[in-house]
This record gives structure tokens, sequence and C-alpha cells, in this order.
């Protein structure tokens, strides 16, 4: 279960940061929406794994 919520927030966050740089009027293929991109995936890792935890309790 917790792979299974890790992997869920990663692609989420991934793909939120890479929206979020679209919203800056940064193409897809901008560096800036590159580094946006694994900040949302490092981001949602971490919310993956802690709501994994909540859920093993």
């Amino acid at each position: 279960m917790t792979k299974l919520c890790i992997f869920a927030g990663m692609t989420v966050g991934g793909i939120a940061g890479s929206m979020l740089g679209e919203v800056f009027g940064w193409g897809w293929l901008d560096l800036r929406s590159f580094f946006l991109s694994g900040g949302g995936s490092i981001v949602g890792v971490v919310v993956g794994w802690k709501i994994a935890q909540k859920l093993n309790e």
C-alpha cells in the first residue's frame, strides 16, 4: 500500500508542478517547468508516504 500511495502522490505532484509552470506562462519544454514538476514529484512522494503511514495505523 505504501508504494501505491507514493506512486500516486508522485504522479499527481509531478503533473501539478508541470501545470503550475503553464500558469506562469512557461512551456512544457521549459527548464523551469521541468524543475517545478520535479519539485511537485518530491512533495507528492512525501504526501503519499504520510498518507500511507496514516492508513497503516
